[in-house]
C-alpha cells in the first residue's frame, strides 16, 4: 500500500499523471489542433490508465510491459498431438512369453531407466528383491554412474 503524498494520489500517480498533461500541453504547442487532439487523448488516456487501472489486480505498466515483451519475442509453441505407438514386439510379446510383469531393459528415457534402476536397488536395500534383480550385470557401455567413479569402476 503506498502513501497519499499529493493529496489524493501517491507519488507514482502523480508522476503519471504529470507526465500525461505535460506531454499533452508539448502536442498542443507543437502541432494544430486538429493533429494534436485524438493524440491528447490517447496521452492521457494512457497517463489515467497508468495511475489509475488494475488489471487482474495488478498495475496497468505491467500488463504493457507483458504485452510488449510477448509481441517482441519469438515464441516457441509445443503440442504434439500423435500418441505414441508402442510396437507389437515389444511389451505385449514379453508379457506373454514370461507371464510375469514385464520389465523393460532399455527405456526410450534415460532418466526412466535411472528411476527404474533406483527403485531396484531400493527393492534390493529393503529385502524384498528377488535373485534376477540382485545380479544385474553391468557393462562399461551401460554404466551409469558419475565419472570419477566410472574410472574407478573399470580399473580391475
Amino acid at each position: 500500500m503506498e502513501d497519499k503524498i499529493f493529496g489524493p494520489l501517491t507519488f507514482r500517480q502523480f508522476i503519471y499523471i504529470g507526465g500525461g498533461l505535460g506531454a499533452s500541453y508539448i502536442i498542443w504547442r507543437i502541432l494544430p489542433i486538429f493533429l494534436s487532439a485524438p493524440i491528447i487523448l490517447c496521452v492521457g488516456g494512457l497517463a489515467a490508465a497508468l495511475a489509475f487501472f488494475e488489471f487482474n489486480g495488478r498495475p496497468f505498466i505491467l500488463g504493457l510491459e507483458n504485452a510488449f515483451f510477448f509481441v517482441t519475442r519469438t515464441k516457441l509453441y509445443l503440442w504434439n498431438n500423435v500418441p505414441k505407438k508402442i510396437s507389437a514386439d515389444r511389451a505385449p510379446a514379453a508379457r506373454k512369453e514370461s507371464g510375469d510383469v514385464y520389465v523393460p531393459t532399455l527405456s526410450e528415457s534415460r532418466l526412466h531407466e535411472l528411476a527404474w534402476s533406483l527403485d531396484i536397488k531400493e527393492r534390493i536395500a529393503a529385502g524384498v528383491a528377488n535373485d534376477a534383480e540382485r545380479h544385474v550385470t553391468r557393462t562399461p557401455q551401460d554404466l551409469v554412474t558419475p565419472m570419477r567413479i566410472a574410472k574407478q569402476a573399470l580399473v580391475p
